[in-house]
């Protein structure tokens, strides 16, 4: 009997995951599941570059602005969420669904699952929360040395966020974060096949660099000033809305401040591509990719799954 199918298209931010995700989706008659962290909140459609209302009329999305600012979410929230939609879906799409996003995090909770911890209290949050606000990172990294030397030793000591969610989990679960992770890949009901989209570098930097200038013009500052009264809120603490908040606190001019999100947007690109160039089972897509590419690649992956 043939498996449900979860293509999964994923790629640095700004290389064109979405109109290729849209192509495929609307191909194959099924839905989209967007993996992108930022976009799952409201009020955020210029900043976080989400799909445009009629890009939202062509295919049914799931996990676009359907979060307030001030709402907590997390990987393994996603895998959750999104294993527990992808029967209907598959029931409703003749087998398919499509994944979209560059939050990398979020892709492999749920093609390879999330290691099983703790579920964080007020309490801790609280007070990891505010150790964040007395003595920012250098507080936090401090702290971690001591509590889960192992984690702190690899830690991306610029990601705030993960640094964070390592000591929410120590101090829920008593023992170090690190001890924690099994690293095993979780059995799932259906298959998966997973699309990167590969761009030469300089033409990848150009469309990032265009595409902030887009924002700028359709209006991101004015997006930017109406959530900035929450701008100490975790799902603002990202590339585009921190160079802002810098810009309207005096901290920073308006043209430091859009090429410092450019650059910034790249050095977030970098990263994406280093993550993805250690999975072995990304099929990668030469610029432009096309909705034939992915599905060739995929009737090739089932054609080959059933023989006997």
């Amino acid at each position: 009997m043939t498996r449900p199918m979860l293509i999964v298209i994923t790629g640095p931010t700004a290389s064109g995951k979405t109109s290729l995700s849209i192509d495929v989706a609307r191909r194959l008659g099924c839905e989209i599941i967007s993996a992108d962290s930022r976009q799952l909140f409201a009020d955020l459609p210029i900043g976080t570059a989400a799909p445009t209302p009629a890009e939202l009329a062509a295919v049914p999305h799931h996990f676009i602005g359907s979060l307030a600012l001030t709402d907590y979410y997390s990987a393994a929230q996603f895998e959750t969420d999104a294993l527990g939609l992808l029967p209907d879906i598959f029931e409703r799409s003749g087998g398919y669904a499509v994944v979209c996003g560059g939050s990398m995090m979020y892709v492999d909770a749920l093609v390879n699952g999330i290691d099983n911890m703790p579920t964080i209290s007020p309490e801790v949050r609280t007070k990891v929360a505010r150790l964040a606000e007395e003595q920012g990172r250098e507080g936090l990294l401090a702290l971690l040395e001591i509590t889960d030397p192992d984690y702190y030793a690899e830690v991306d000591r610029q990601n705030t966020k993960r640094i964070v969610h390592a000591l929410e989990i120590s101090m829920q679960a008593g023992v170090p974060y690190s001890t924690l992770r099994t690293g095993t890949k979780a059995e799932r009901p259906f298959d998966i096949i997973k699309f990167a989209i590969d761009m030469p570098r300089q033409e990848l930097f150009e469309r990032i660099n265009r595409r902030v200038d887009l924002m700028i013009a359709d209006g991101f500052v004015d997006e930017a000033k109406s959530v900035y009264h929450l701008r100490h809120v975790n799902s603002l603490n990202t590339v585009g809305y921190k160079e802002l908040f810098a810009y309207f606190d005096g901290t920073m001019d308006f043209d430091t401040a859009v090429a410092r999100i450019k650059k910034n947007t790249r050095v977030y690109a970098k990263k994406q591509m280093t993550w993805l160039k250690r999975d072995p089972s990304v099929i990668w897509l030469k610029s432009p990719a096309t909705a034939e590419d992915v599905l060739s690649h995929t009737a090739n992956y089932r054609a080959d799954y059933t023989k006997d």
